[in-house]
């Protein structure tokens, strides 16, 4: 167990506060490009700070204050145009920097009072169907060419959900192999008997052995289960939790993006083997709603949700630990050191910045940022069933979900 202090330490995400800071030196993702080729803005909340991203006519991105510096209307609604994103109400417009550059009737009796308005403003970038912002201090490092976001040879998807819950639980989940014999294997079972979908079972994994490396790009997390030796990739390549809040398996990316301190976005990347004839531009990738089920009205489980898919089964989870979980009750155990690994390099990264260094995974030269190769292991069989392909044992996640309108 911790503190409650350093509890709260750990849990904060906005400006000023210890991991709050850590956090806006990195690129996150905010929106899928499909999202912004069907409307040109999109409300965002990320670390604590209101924003909306838009796109104007020539395809450039900006991400500003979500409020308008006149009354305070909601530029979700605005008008994107070639100088900027122009206010419904009484048509104030603002450039992607958050420079006021029109003032309608204003400017009839004061031409510089423009000058004087300036919102928020961040950058945005596009990068394999996702556009990433970035809230920390400038010069910005460059956005991370994680391998599957650079790999077009594949039929990509992703999915979206927010989860009620503090980000860090959702990182922590990371660091936590032991669960996926329980929550991934005996409790699913348990959920599919109980929704009728024995179809859906599971035979059951033996965790023999864990292990946790820091490595280049965050942490390792390797196991042996039973029947396996060290020589099994489960052990010898293991999968990554890429620092601070990404989770890298041999066909998918889970973002983990805080919100504030009680919600979190999940973005679930995922990259599959085309089938034949297929084809799919950014545009084209399918965008889906992943559960996170919450007790029903009953205050019991939806099972419907957690008899099958990993994902759902997690974020019922998060939610169950509460909105922000309270770490001064905890009893660890032998199968958590990965879980208190992470939160010293949490510590490590946050005094790198304060004596003014970059931290882990701060990119800044383009020639070792073409393609970031992240190797795992070959199959996640605990999970899927055996499967020899590093890509593609996975079934497709979008056609099982509701497609986010």
């Amino acid at each position: 167990m911790i503190s409650q202090e350093d509890n709260e330490r750990l849990t904060q995400v906005k400006a000023g506060t210890p991991v709050g800071d850590l956090l806006r030196r990195y690129w996150y993702p905010i929106a899928a490009v499909s999202e912004l080729a069907r409307h040109p803005t999109k409300y965002v909340k990320i670390l604590g700070e209101e924003l909306v991203l838009f796109k104007d006519p020539q395809g450039r991105l900006g991400l500003i204050d979500a409020y308008c510096g006149h009354r305070r209307a909601n530029l979700v609604y605005g008008m994107p145009e070639d100088a900027g994103l122009r206010c419904p109400y009484h048509g104030w417009m603002f450039d992607r920097a958050g420079q006021c550059v029109e003032q309608p009737f204003e400017e009839t009796l004061n031409k510089c009072f423009k000058d004087k308005i300036k919102l928020t403003s961040y950058l945005a970038e596009e990068l394999g169907g996702l556009i990433f912002a970035y809230l920390g201090p400038r010069p910005a490092p460059l956005v991370p060419r994680w391998d599957l976001l650079v790999d077009n040879d594949y039929w990509r998807e992703i999915g979206y959900t927010m989860t009620a819950c503090n980000w860090l639980q959702t990182v922590e989940n990371i660091m936590d192999p032991v669960h996926v014999e329980w929550l991934h294997g005996v409790f699913r079972n348990y959920a599919a008997e109980r929704s009728g979908h024995d179809e859906f079972k599971r035979r059951r994994v033996n965790h023999q052995r864990i292990g946790f490396d820091i490595a280049e790009y965050g942490i390792i997390k390797r196991r042996i289960l039973a029947g396996e030796t060290e020589e099994s990739d489960d052990w010898k390549h293991g999968h990554w939790l890429v620092f601070p809040t990404t989770q890298k398996g041999p066909d998918m990316l889970r973002f983990r993006v805080p919100v504030d301190e009680t919600h979190t976005a999940q973005w679930y990347y995922s990259a599959h083997p085309f089938n034949e004839g297929e084809y799919q531009s950014e545009e084209q990738m399918p965008l889906y709603h992943m559960p996170s089920p919450e007790l029903d009205k009953h205050g019991q489980p939806q099972f419907q949700f957690l008899n099958n898919d990993v994902d759902p089964q997690d974020n019922a989870i998060f939610i169950s630990q509460g909105a922000i979980y309270d770490r001064t009750k905890e009893q660890l155990g032998e199968s958590d050191p990965g879980v208190v690994l992470y939160r010293h390099l949490l510590d490590i990264q946050i005094k790198l910045i304060q004596a003014g260094k970059d931290p882990l995974n701060t990119f800044r030269d383009p020639a070792k940022n073409i393609r970031i190769d992240l190797a795992t292991e070959a199959r996640e069989k605990f999970l899927t069933g055996r499967g020899e392909s590093p890509l593609g044992m996975r079934r497709r996640y979008a056609p099982r979900f509701k497609p986010l309108d």
